[in-house]
């Protein structure tokens, strides 16, 4: 049992070992970086805002058209 278990341990680690990725390095200047947050800010403050209630009016297709 105990063997088992190694080896099951052994395969484990290295297929995690095979998988593992280094993410690549940020390439933007700070100045890049500062506005994609200013960005992203502004566009999670429109989302909180209500919306417009837009009155549409759609034409009644039971009546005939005159």
């Amino acid at each position: 049992m105990n063997k088992r278990l190694e080896k099951r341990h052994k395969r484990q680690v290295a297929r995690t070992k095979g998988r593992n990725r280094v993410s690549e390095p940020d390439l933007r200047t700070p100045e890049q970086v500062a506005a994609a947050r200013e960005v992203s800010r502004s566009m999670s403050g429109r989302r909180s805002e209500p919306r417009p209630n837009y009155v549409t009016t759609t034409p009644n297709r039971a009546a005939p058209v005159a």
